[in-house]
Parts: C-alpha cells; sequence; structure tokens
C-alpha cells in the first residue's frame, strides 16, 4: 500500500496509516494532502472557496430571476413577448403592386380596356370585382356586371400595363396571378402548350399576334387583349363589342 519504509495510503491516498491507526491523508477543506512527510498544497480549490463559488452562483442566478419577472412583467403592459427562437417569426405581407388602393375612385383619368383569356378554348373567368374592395378601389379595377372590361381610374396621366393589372390582381386577391411564358393568372403551361397574345386597338384592324411580352401590353382606351392557352388555337380570337355608354 506504500513504500518499503514509508507511509502505508489507502488506494484512493485519502488516508494514511501512522503506524497505529488511519489517519486522514487530505485536510477537511480539500487544500491540503499529506504526502508521508509534511502537508503540501493539493493545488486544488479548497472547500471554502467551493462554498463561496456556488454562494456567488446562487446570488447571479437569484438576481437573473428577478430580472426575467421584471422584464416579463413590464412587457406585459408594452405589449407581447417576443416569439421564441425556435418558432417561425411573423412576417409582413409584401404588396405585389405599387399602384395605391384609394378610398374613392379617380376621374381625372379614365378609359377602358377589355381581357379575355381561353385556356384550350374555353373561356377563363375573371373576378368582376378585381381591384375593389370596402373603402379601396385600385386605380385598375373591374365592376359588377362587366365581365373582363378593366377601368383606368387614375387621378394622373401614366403609362399603366397589362403586367400592373396582373399584379393588382394579385395583391387584391392575396394570391399571386402570374403573367409569362409558362402561367397565366394561376394556370400553369403543360409540355407542348404556349401562350399566344393578341392585341385589337379596335381600330377596324383587328387583332393582332403580340410577339413581346405580355405583362409589357399597354392599356389603351377600347383596347382589346386576348390571352389564350395553345393547342387549340382560336384565330381570330373571339370578337367583343364594347356596351353602351363605354
Amino acid at each position: 500500500m506504500g513504500q518499503a519504509g514509508g507511509p502505508q495510503f489507502s488506494p484512493d491516498r485519502s488516508w494514511f496509516w501512522d503506524g497505529a491507526a488511519w489517519q486522514p491523508a487530505v485536510s477537511a477543506d480539500g487544500a491540503w494532502r499529506w504526502n508521508g512527510h509534511t502537508w503540501v498544497r493539493t493545488g486544488g480549490l479548497s472547500r471554502t472557496w467551493i462554498v463561496l463559488i456556488a454562494a456567488a452562483v446562487v446570488v447571479l442566478l437569484s438576481g437573473a430571476t428577478v430580472f426575467a419577472a421584471t422584464w416579463i412583467a413590464i412587457n406585459r403592459f408594452q405589449g407581447p413577448l417576443p416569439v421564441s427562437s425556435g418558432s417561425p417569426l411573423p412576417t409582413a405581407s409584401v404588396p405585389h403592386t405599387s399602384i395605391p388602393c384609394d378610398q374613392l375612385e379617380h376621374t381625372q383619368v379614365h378609359y377602358h380596356a377589355f381581357l379575355q383569356i381561353l385556356n384550350q378554348g374555353d373561356s377563363v373567368l375573371i373576378p368582376t370585382n378585381v381591384g375593389r374592395k370596402v373603402g379601396c378601389y385600385y386605380w385598375l379595377h373591374m365592376h359588377t356586371n362587366e365581365s373582363g372590361i378593366i377601368h383606368v381610374e387614375s387621378p394622373s396621366d401614366r403609362t399603366f400595363t397589362l403586367g400592373d393589372f396582373f399584379d393588382v390582381w394579385s395583391d387584391w386577391g392575396g394570391k399571386a396571378q402570374l403573367l409569362d411564358g409558362k402561367h397565366v393568372s394561376t394556370l400553369t403551361l403543360a409540355s407542348g402548350q404556349k401562350l399566344a397574345a393578341y392585341v385589337d386597338l379596335d381600330d377596324g384592324g383587328g387583332a393582332q399576334a403580340y410577339s413581346g411580352d405580355p405583362r409589357s401590353i399597354v392599356l389603351r382606351n377600347h383596347e382589346i387583349i386576348t390571352l389564350e392557352i395553345t393547342p387549340p388555337a382560336t384565330n381570330p380570337p373571339p370578337a367583343f363589342s364594347w356596351p353602351s355608354g363605354f
């Protein structure tokens, strides 16, 4: 248990044999150890220090608890608590259009264009209240019982495009209404299908194929716009006659 001629220690060296009885080899505070000849420092923390450190930790934790309780109490009066980092933060609604929604309709600039959408020869319904809510009138909107007729009612003379109308449609309904080579409104073109666009300026020239980006079609008075998912193709597009008063 020990070296020949030297003191005998227990296996964990916590006790030593003094020739008559087992004696503690470590001081009560754990700071000193008997090496068989003299007491030497263990190099570790004494029990006194351990007690002091533990007390300090308790004080810090108590202070943190008081701070947290105070913070919660204050925020109960000031507003809701922040969302936990483990939960997704709510995101603000991102507008699809820069065109305003005003409380009243404008009359400074007022004209009309017509839009029809065909999907393999069948007409696609466009809501007739697009761009209108209670106390909300976008500068581009439609009216009840006037299917397909876009009202352009703006306080200033500026250029509006078919893309602007689709953006208003998206913002008004809260659902993206796309217009590109693969989408028309919420329709997605299948393999082998194509989008054909026609513009009739109501000048006697009839519907003319539009080869550019359909979003860039400028809205003009009495213009008739046809978006058609083909095949089959309906050419010329269905005719439209403007109602009296337009």
